[in-house]
């Protein structure tokens, strides 16, 4: 198997950095189209679980637009042959003493790559 191949490691890089800006601005428009639209995603978050498409929007829309932003570090993205990626990051944010974790499993669609399942946790302090 082919990892990181030059070509789709950007690609994925690039809709990673997508998702971050959209994250951090609150642009539930583009977190839905980098999800896949799909009752088979999953995504863990600090304080829900969520299954589906229909549970990630809803959660998206009725979520508090404050203190998204976030400072990322040790991200690792890997890709597997041309249609499979992982995504890691840790995060901190102002005022929280904990470090944050983010975890993407990406595959490409004829769309475009989406985020089949992703979690998010809290170290403890």
């Amino acid at each position: 198997m082919d990892l990181n191949l030059p070509d789709i490691h950007a690609e994925v890089t690039a809709a990673f950095d997508r998702y971050e800006a959209a994250l951090t601005g609150n642009d539930v428009e583009t977190l839905d189209d980098l999800f896949w639209q799909s009752g088979q995603v999953i995504r863990f978050g600090a304080t829900e679980n969520l299954y589906g498409h229909e549970e990630i929007l809803a959660f998206r829309m009725g979520r508090s637009p404050a203190n998204l932003s976030r400072t990322l570090r040790k991200t690792v993205i890997t890709t597997f042959g041309r249609d499979f990626a992982t995504a890691n990051t840790e995060f901190t944010r102002d005022g929280e003493p904990r470090i944050g974790r983010q975890s993407h499993a990406w595959a490409r669609f004829p769309e475009g790559w989406k985020i089949v399942a992703a979690h998010v946790s809290w170290m403890r302090s």
